[in-house]
């Protein structure tokens, strides 16, 4: 069963890009990966899941149901952490469970004081004195303590330490092998790459691409690096048609490929090489082909 179907889903802001043809399929139990650079559309596309906005054209669905006309019925199952996380300074964590539990007419002081100690959170603290990875935390506890069926992550590690990442994580893949979906936005690749089935990246409004990770990590290239026995020795080398090299520095040289390894190490087994380094498939090259982005560029 589908959980999330869009089709052909868009939304303009006058004349500003929103988004444009957006088509998903989301199924019960996956941890999807929403992934893309700020503005690339991702936000967008949420507001639009959650009712928040509406469609300029095209159709999205929760659970069978319209995101715009029945948002009201789809919120009883679904979990929100928004990418700007805002609280009434003077709430604590056992206040905010007591409301949001009032609204859903369900207790949620024994899942979100289950969650509150896995988040190391103090649950009478005042927000006004929380630090920023806390109040992010709350948003967290509170979306997740009525149980959903759904949870949509907007940047949800913001402000999170290692440690508190972990949590979270284990968290959503004990949320998708209970069959309940979630869909984790972010714009940090790694993030996605340790936790999630499938990845889609959005740039510029537009879907580029919706796979499998395993999918992915298969056409990623390696990053592999030689020395030489001198920096002249990397003129008299034929390198084979599966290597594309990226660049020499005296007697070094760095190469990439797409591929298993054996094919390159029994050629290597041929050549004066002093040492090789042979690095996983790395999707960060794949993203930054997908958005053109240069180490320079990303940076500004």
């Amino acid at each position: 069963m589908s959980v999330i179907c869009t089709k052909n889903l868009s939304r303009q802001y006058g004349g500003r890009r929103g988004i444009q043809d957006v088509n998903l399929q989301i199924g019960e139990g996956e941890i999807f990966g929403f992934l893309g650079p700020n503005g690339a559309g991702k936000t967008t596309t949420i507001r639009l899941l959650l009712g928040f906005l509406k469609p300029g054209s095209g159709s999205a669905a929760i659970f069978q149901r319209d995101c715009w006309s029945d948002s009201p019925e789809i919120k009883q199952y679904t979990g929100y952490v928004p990418g700007d996380v805002r609280l009434y300074p003077w709430l604590t964590t056992r206040k905010a469970l007591r409301i949001v539990g009032k609204i859903r007419n369900q207790d949620l002081m024994p899942e979100g004081g289950r969650l509150a100690e896995r988040f190391r959170l103090e649950l009478d603290l005042p927000v006004r004195k929380m630090s920023r990875g806390n109040r992010q935390k709350v948003a967290i506890v509170l979306a997740l303590a009525h149980r959903p069926r759904l949870a949509i992550l907007d940047e949800p590690t913001s402000g999170l330490d290692p440690l508190m990442q972990d949590t979270l994580c284990q968290c959503l893949r004990e949320m998708a092998n209970e069959g309940r979906t979630v869909v984790f936005s972010s714009h940090t690749l790694s993030e996605v790459e340790s936790l999630c089935d499938r990845v889609c990246m959005i740039r510029d409004g537009r879907i580029v691409v919706d796979e499998s990770l395993e999918s992915l990590k298969k056409r990623a290239p390696r990053q592999i690096s030689v020395m030489l026995p001198d920096s002249a020795a990397a003129a008299s080398i034929s390198w084979p048609d599966f290597m594309k090299v990226k660049q020499i520095r005296g007697s070094f040289c760095h190469l990439e490929m797409v591929g298993p390894s054996p094919d390159f190490l029994r050629w290597a087994a041929t050549q004066d090489f002093r040492d090789v380094t042979i690095g996983l498939p790395s999707l960060d090259v794949l993203f930054r082909e997908f958005y053109d982005l240069s180490p320079s560029a990303e940076s500004e």
